[in-house]
């Protein structure tokens, strides 16, 4: 027992750092609605599978030789296991001062980012921490210029590994920034606000007087502004679809994404689907029912889902292979896309492109949305964008037209290169521009300079509608096949089961740099 004063010495040391903020500070932690970070990590984690890193970092205070306290630094990182995989945890504390920067000790967040790229595992960050504080100044004596040393490597983090941040309180300055330099981010209701400065910033600089949930919560953030991904109800719902979205993804890029055994037969035809698409072309439909008929059940893990609405991306498995999954929402702006849309595609093509996800896209494009409000927003640049993210990818593809696919938003459905597969249903439609514009536009004069012009209109249209069979295209060779709808799950199996091969000459970081 040499050493046991030592041992003994580690567990008084460890005691105070489970304390955390004190009393005091759990209970008002506790009186806002959020878990400790304690709490935090017995609920995410694997049972007993948490294994602290600098559980020992903190502001002691000395009587003569003796310690009688220990501040703990408010970052509390670590290694987990979800779900029996390993990943890097990084976990804000709010009950030590806040979690500001003045209250950290050392680089710990740094180091949980460098231990996540060295060892090539995942990275999750629970947020509830504001950023630098003025009373910094006070101790160190001067101002300084603003630097991170953690902000160059997430460039090169997110090239390599899947990062994911959860918003879990009022989180300001450089961790609202280090939501958004992640591949997923969440946050909860009733008690996260993301923002760049708080109230008493806002009120400082321009004079207004807003509550944190006004500026930040998810009404702003998940809604309107697109800045957090997904939001959740509860912690416990948040940490479960973290685990969700990491299920889908390789540990690194150097890695085969996970394939899970499925019970669901890759040759199940559905009947429904035939009857999916009204012939009626204003009528809508419900695009989630054509999802839940392709896909293995069960499996579609929406991204996104309350911003840039007319059109659903997410994350699904195909005979239990993971895969990328876009369809176009009829139900919003009639499908088309407007600059949150391309904004939210844009990112998704990313994320699946970088972890070698093939993507499976339903298209029923009518083309970018021409509003003026649109115009206003810059949806001409927002579609330039598209164009080029589309052709970035590399990842194996195939686009189902089940309806419409119009002008220059319609290209963003293929590549030319690489594996990509393109077939239709007999509901499919498509073309530079819509026949009943286009007619008004290109036939002016004619219409105008008849006896009954809106009778001319109507036979004009009629006539180019008969060369817009979807037939006459497959008879171009301008499209594979035209096919039965109940065939397309067979067909989706058949394609991953072969883009298995072509990822697997794909594997490392892609050319195009991840950008969130």
């Amino acid at each position: 027992m040499v050493w046991q004063p030592e041992i003994d010495e580690i567990r008084k040391r460890v005691a105070f750092a489970e304390k955390m903020g004190g009393d005091r500070g759990i209970e008002v932690q506790h009186e806002r609605g959020k878990l400790t970070i304690r709490e935090r990590l017995d609920l995410f984690c694997d049972e007993n599978s948490f294994q602290e890193i600098g559980r020992l970092a903190g502001a002691a205070t000395y009587e003569g030789d003796q310690l009688v306290d220990v501040r703990p630094s408010n970052t509390v990182i670590g290694l987990c296991n979800l779900d029996g995989r390993k990943v890097v945890l990084n976990g804000g504390d709010f009950t030590v001062r806040g979690g500001s920067a003045d209250a950290a000790i050392g680089n710990k967040g740094g180091h949980a980012q460098k231990m996540a790229k060295e060892w090539r595992l995942p990275y999750v960050r629970l947020l509830d921490a504001t950023g630098g504080s003025v009373k910094t100044f006070e101790q160190i004596g001067r101002t300084y210029i603003p630097t991170n040393p953690v902000t160059p490597g997430i460039a090169h983090l997110l090239c390599e590994v899947p990062v994911v941040s959860a918003a879990l309180g009022s989180v300001a300055g450089l961790p609202a920034v280090d939501a958004c330099l992640s591949h997923f981010s969440l946050m909860v209701k009733g008690i996260s606000q993301v923002f760049a400065g708080g109230p008493p910033v806002v009120k400082a600089a321009m004079g207004i007087d807003i509550s944190k949930e006004d500026l930040g919560d998810e009404r702003t953030q998940v809604f309107e502004g697109g800045v957090i991904d997904n939001l959740a109800a509860s912690e416990a719902e948040a940490f479960d679809m973290i685990r969700k979205f990491l299920s889908y993804l390789p540990s690194n890029v150097w890695q085969m994404p996970p394939r899970v055994a499925s019970d669901d037969d890759p040759d199940r035809r559905e009947e429904a689907l035939l009857s999916m698409i009204p012939r009626n072309k204003r009528q809508i439909y419900d695009p989630f029912k054509i999802l839940d008929a392709v896909l293995d059940k069960d499996s579609f893990f929406e991204i996104t889902p309350h911003f840039g609405r007319s059109r659903v991306v997410g994350l699904a498995r195909i005979n239990g292979y993971p895969t990328g999954v876009m369809i176009n929402n009829p139900k919003r702006l009639g499908g088309s896309m407007d600059v949150a849309a391309g904004t939210k595609v844009i990112r998704f093509l990313q994320l699946c492109d970088t972890f070698h996800l093939p993507m499976v896209y339903f298209a029923d494009e009518p083309g970018f949305m021409a509003s003026p409000e649109q115009q206003r927003q810059g949806i001409v640049r927002a579609g330039a964008k598209m164009v080029c993210a589309t052709l970035r990818t590399q990842m194996p593809w195939i686009s189902i037209i089940i309806r419409q696919l119009y002008g220059v938003a319609g290209q963003c459905h293929d590549r030319p290169t690489g594996m990509f597969k393109r077939v239709a249903w007999p509901s499919g439609h498509w073309g530079s521009m819509h026949i009943s514009g286009g007619v008004s536009a290109a036939y002016r004069r004619v219409i105008d300079e008849s006896e009954n012009p809106d009778e001319k209109r109507r036979e004009i249209e009629a006539r180019l509608d008969a060369l817009a069979s979807p037939f006459r295209t497959a008879e171009a060779f301008n499209i594979e096949d035209i096919m039965d709808p109940r065939d397309t799950r067979p067909m989706v199996c058949e394609f991953i089961e072969m883009a298995q091969s072509i990822i697997e000459t794909q594997l490392g970081p892609t050319s195009t740099p991840y950008m969130p």
